[in-house]
């Protein structure tokens, strides 16, 4: 009941998995990811299992056919089952059931597969398969574009309703969660990849911010800057990126570069300039009695 894509980059060996279906809260149950190790999409008549049962698999060594083949072997509804399996070299596994809901089917290539199942007719894959190898851009924006072609398909015979997207590092790690790019749900909403697709941008911005206060915090303002800046243009009406951009500014002693920012900010919430108070106290700004009363002091400019 649900059509989707699981993906490796060649290039950078990123691991993926994006899903769109009629059916609440899909990332809750169907995508799987782990830097390193593997992504795995499980739907159709879902068993849940199968995504980390899959992982485990992958993180001892065995390959994506390898493990969707033992846990197939075990299932006597495999029938019902659409699963599908990269690990990171790359190699794919995927399993359309017998039993699936017409129509499905899916469609591999060199680190990727793309599967469907209770699709308006049996187009939909094979125009996933076209996007995704035509699309330009990172891992995410390729597989977003498969995703998008699924639905000018045709789609889901029922509609949509939910999407989700993950997306991990190549390299292997005794702490995967710090490896994750993307984690994005949208559980909800009539046009769930328009909205997938917007949290996609808003996710970049932050990224860029988080680089941004990296850089600075080597002394490569310039660089900083630039980073800052692009965050803003991506998403220039979430308020917060200013506000942490003066913030840092702030506390790297650029205070002049804070105030016209600060300044901004709070004529859009006021709030924020209550936030800046209690900064401090936390240790995320230093305590400089001066300094604060120049921020606060562009509220009544």
């Amino acid at each position: 009941m649900t059509f989707s894509i699981v993906a490796r980059d060649e290039q950078n060996g990123q691991l993926g998995v994006a899903v769109q279906t009629h059916w609440f809260a899909v990332g809750a149950i169907c995508p799987w990811v782990e830097a390193g190790v593997g992504a795995v999409t499980t739907q159709s008549m879902v068993e849940v299992s199968y995504g980390p049962k899959s992982l485990d698999f992958l993180r001892e060594g065995k390959s994506a056919q390898e493990a969707l083949d033992g846990l197939i072997a075990e299932d006597k509804n495999q029938g019902l089952r659409q699963v599908a399996v990269v690990d990171a070299q790359g190699r794919i596994a995927v399993h359309t059931g017998d039993r699936c809901i017409q129509a499905a089917g899916h469609r591999t290539g060199k680190g990727f597969s793309v599967q469907a199942n209770m699709m308006k007719n049996d187009s939909v894959w094979p125009a996933m398969e076209e996007a995704y190898l035509a699309a330009k851009g990172n891992l995410a924006n390729r597989m977003l574009a498969a995703l998008y072609a699924a639905q000018a398909a045709g789609g889901d015979i029922r509609g949509k309703q939910s999407a989700a997207m993950l997306v991990a590092k190549g390299e292997k790690s005794d702490e995967p969660w710090r490896h994750v790019l993307v984690n994005l749900r949208v559980d909800d909403h009539p046009e769930p990849l328009m909205e997938l697709e917007r949290l996609l941008k808003i996710n970049k911005a932050f990224d860029l911010m988080n680089e941004g206060d990296a850089l600075l915090a080597k002394d490569l303002n310039e660089a900083a800057r630039e980073k800052y800046s692009l965050a803003a243009a991506i998403a220039p009406d979430i308020e917060e990126l200013p506000f942490w951009q003066a913030v840092t500014f702030a506390d790297t002693g650029r205070i002049e570069e804070a105030l016209p920012i600060f300044k901004k900010v709070f004529q859009k919430n006021k709030g924020w300039a209550e936030l800046v108070r209690r900064l401090p106290p936390s240790g995320l700004l230093k305590d400089d009695m001066d300094m604060m009363k120049r921020i606060l002091a562009v509220l009544d400019d």
